[in-house]
């Protein structure tokens, strides 16, 4: 497939320099170049050409200028076609001005066309995401499918190796979840970010059914692309919740937690978007609520505020998180679980105990306070170990 990519810049040497440096794309068939000298003609090129879907665009220009272009491409609606920003280094004022107001990322002048090249291929992997989340939703709409397949979808995106990296001896991974009869949206999923830094994250999309599991991929697939990039905590659930919000369909939201543990400092940041908050069983056996600054749930609002936080771990203390299937498991007497249950189980754990034992200890507790009833919801627990 061609991607087409259009270059919206008023110097002509820089479409004789791009056509040189992409020419073995362009004749392989893998890209095709469109370029404009400012905003005005590029907009009348979007708007004529829907298969462009990338728009690197200088920001001072004659006529429009690039933030205004931004700005009418906004307006376009268009979730598959992103922009990205070039402009002196050190203009970062209207840099990060564009990056506020949808400018998917951004290059500094003068241009090192190999950074360009990259930015441009991770732009089109997140486009492809989007368009693979767009298609499933309409395979949905268009065809009936059973919930015992589209509950097995959901269980085959889930990670499954354990241990996930053994060569990462300072760490410890174990995550589990079990589907309730009705197709949910829970889902975790961990990643390295570099030689230092370990990404992971549990969510839980509100309601049930197909659409659920259709925007438990799409988040699931989104947190990842933009975490793996290193970028703060905060940072990639915003970029997150720009896309969830814009392709959002039924009101439909996800609550998250997203950590980046850096395994050989023992310094954690995370942002919790409205999810359950998650426990620290320290290496002397204390339970403590990591229940600092708690952000708004992801796809339900514009542009809020996410904040990240941070904490430096001790060696031996492992990270408990879960879903609120957990404490709201409910037994013959609609009792629910509980956290301080939950608590008061985790004070009787021991940390030298793998994760894998923990995970399978707090599925054993909410089996026997449920006593024989029927699962309502998905539970899902997913807990990091920090060896040092």
């Amino acid at each position: 497939m061609v991607e087409h990519l259009l270059i919206v810049d008023d110097e002509p040497d820089l479409e004789i320099m791009m056509t040189q440096r992409l020419r073995k794309e362009i004749r392989s068939g893998k890209y095709e170049l469109h370029f404009a000298q400012n905003g005005k003609e590029a907009l009348e090129k979007i708007i004529n050409n829907p298969l462009i879907s990338v728009v690197v665009t200088d920001i001072n220009m004659p006529i429009m200028s690039g933030l205004e272009l931004l700005s009418n491409i906004n307006k376009l609606q268009n979730t598959t076609l992103k922009v990205v920003i070039v402009s002196a280094y050190g203009d970062m004022k209207n840099i990060r001005f564009a990056m506020n107001n949808g400018a998917f990322d951004f290059i500094t002048k003068p241009i090192d066309f190999s950074d360009l090249e990259k930015t441009i291929e991770k732009t089109l992997e997140l486009i492809q995401t989007i368009k693979q989340g767009i298609k499933a939703q309409e395979l949905v709409k268009g065809h009936t499918m059973e919930l015992d397949t589209a509950r097995q979808v959901q269980l085959s995106m889930l990670p499954k190796k354990f241990p996930p990296f053994p060569n990462v001896k300072q760490i410890d991974i174990f995550g589990r979840m079990e589907a309730a009869k009705s197709v949910g949206g829970d889902f975790f999923d961990f990643f390295l970010i570099d030689d230092d830094r370990l990404g992971f994250v549990i969510g839980d999309v509100s309601g049930k059914g197909i659409s659920a599991s259709i925007f438990m991929a799409v988040a699931m697939t989104i947190i990842r692309t933009f975490g793996v990039t290193g970028m703060t905590t905060n940072e990639c659930l915003s970029q997150s919740n720009e896309l969830l919000y814009a392709n959002s369909s039924e009101s439909m939201f996800v609550t998250v937690f997203y950590g980046v543990l850096n395994y050989k400092t023992g310094e954690l940041k995370y942002t919790n978007a409205g999810h359950n908050y998650p426990y620290l069983l320290t290496n002397e056996n204390k339970v403590i609520e990591l229940n600092t600054n708690s952000s708004v749930i992801l796809g339900a609002f514009p542009n809020p505020e996410f904040i990240e936080n941070k904490v430096k771990l001790e060696p031996n203390t492992t990270i408990i998180t879960y879903t609120d299937g957990v404490t709201e498991a409910m037994n013959e007497d609609r009792q629910l679980l509980g956290n301080s249950s939950l608590v008061q189980y985790l004070d009787f754990m021991q940390t030298k105990n793998t994760t894998k034992n923990m995970v399978d200890e707090i599925f054993d507790l909410v089996k026997q306070h449920a006593n024989g009833c029927e699962q309502s919801d998905d539970i899902t627990v997913l807990t990091v170990s920090y060896n040092g």
